[in-house]
């Protein structure tokens, strides 16, 4: 990661609850690496689809302070710590696109991801999972990711299922869809006429 480099867009969270303890470290301008260990196999492969294709660097670290059968304790705490982390890294931005819009596919699901680093936060999710765990990740979890996400990080997303019935296909386009809209809406805006 490129820490210390001129205009890097650059931030190191730490979290920690009764439940869990997170540091959740992120380069917008890297693209190259990727480190994550959650303990919820399944979303670190997800977090990994994120970081590929919204060309951004990030690390993950999760240690569980209770013991606990329950993945929603590490996957909504690295949603905040990771929506922290794109606001804190964009906090001395130049003058950025803000919104984006992504359709995503992978074989027969396919997902549109709207985003808009408005300052406020807003997530309209309509992903449609019909098990209740994907590997060893809850369904249910998969919102609650998202909500704390846009929540800390305060931007608006609409994440909308336009095809598809596989889960995890429709997962992996949606975590698609909304890294490529991270990366299009935090690039430098282009100057308008």
């Amino acid at each position: 990661m490129s820490k210390g480099a001129p205009s890097v867009r650059y931030a190191e969270i730490e979290r920690e609850t009764a439940e869990s303890r997170i540091q959740v470290v992120l380069d917008l301008d890297g693209g190259t690496r990727t480190d994550v260990q959650t303990g919820v196999l399944s979303f670190d492969r997800l977090l990994g689809v994120l970081s590929y294709h919204g060309y951004f660097d990030l690390g993950v670290s999760v240690e569980m302070l209770k013991p606990t059968h329950d993945d929603h304790f590490a996957v909504e705490g690295v949603g905040s710590a990771l929506g922290k982390a794109i606001r804190v890294a964009l906090i001395d931005s130049a003058e950025l696109e803000k919104t984006a819009h992504t359709v995503a596919m992978m074989d027969e699901a396919l997902v549109s991801a709207t985003l808009d680093f408005s300052g406020r936060s807003h997530l309209s999710y309509d992903l449609h999972l019909s098990r209740e765990r994907i590997g060893d990740l809850a369904a249910e979890s998969v919102r609650e990711f998202f909500v704390a996400m846009t929540q800390s990080g305060r931007f608006g997303l609409h994440i909308r299922t336009l095809a598809g019935d596989n889960n995890h296909h429709l997962l992996e386009a949606c975590f698609k869809a909304v890294g490529v809209s991270i990366h299009r809406a935090t690039r430098k805006a282009e100057r308008r006429p």
